[in-house]
């Protein structure tokens, strides 16, 4: 993989899986087999999001930052940014939303997923914990991923909130791809690309890089 792929800048290692849905291209045949195993069980497995590109990310980052976009607390509630400091901003904005260039969405290994069968009528998919845990819609569909996943090699990176990144049980991984570019993708790479982007926060980014990088880059649920 090389620098601009990890970062989200490139996309050559990657193929059209479905309209406007990109995936690794050693990713197709693992996934389609994960949709057909769901299929027999009863769940239509849609993807909701997979490669990411870094512009992409930027602009949801910059929305958030600027308050464009409303920042969520833990609770799944909007924070009001102006009572809180460009700190305190930073890391509620980390806890749900990956930083630009360290995105795993990058990779066209990790896919958000869902059962639109199972959603509500006129109900928009949200991407948040109450739709796929207790008594949520999607809570048996998350029960069956948990369950079956890892036989077609993906895993859950945010399977629990470790401090970091907040649970995300729509998010699954291929590890055979994912862990190799986990390894690669460092701290110069990430600074050097943000350097040389307009990304809001920049300098206090910088300044708490290693912490971003250890607490929420590689900080990830086990396998």
């Amino acid at each position: 993989m090389t620098p601009l792929q990890l970062t989200g800048q490139e996309q050559t290692h990657l193929v059209e899986f479905a309209p406007n849905r990109l995936l690794h291209q050693q990713v197709i045949a693992d996934f389609s087999a994960l949709q057909q195993a769901a299929k027999k069980q009863g769940f239509t497995l849609h993807i909701a999001s997979a490669f990411r590109s870094f512009e992409r990310q930027l602009q949801i980052w910059n929305n958030k930052y600027s308050g464009v976009t409303a920042i969520l607390d833990k609770n799944e509630e909007p924070i009001d940014i102006n009572k809180n400091s460009e700190i305190e901003k930073l890391y509620k904005l980390l806890h749900w939303s990956a930083l630009p260039s360290a995105s795993r969405h990058h990779w066209g290994t990790d896919i958000d997923v869902y059962d639109p069968t199972l959603l509500p009528k006129n109900q928009p998919l949200q991407l948040i914990k109450s739709e796929y845990l207790a008594n949520g819609y999607f809570s048996a569909l998350t029960e069956w991923l948990s369950e079956n996943i890892q036989d077609f090699g993906f895993y859950q990176p945010y399977q629990y909130d470790q401090g970091g990144v907040a649970q995300e049980p729509w998010h699954i991984s291929y590890f055979p791809l994912a862990d190799k570019f986990q390894e690669q993708l460092d701290l110069d790479l990430i600074s050097n690309t943000l350097l040389s982007h307009s990304i809001l926060g920049k300098s206090l980014i910088l300044q708490e890089l290693p912490t971003i990088y250890k607490e929420y880059i590689c900080n990830i649920s086990p396998r």
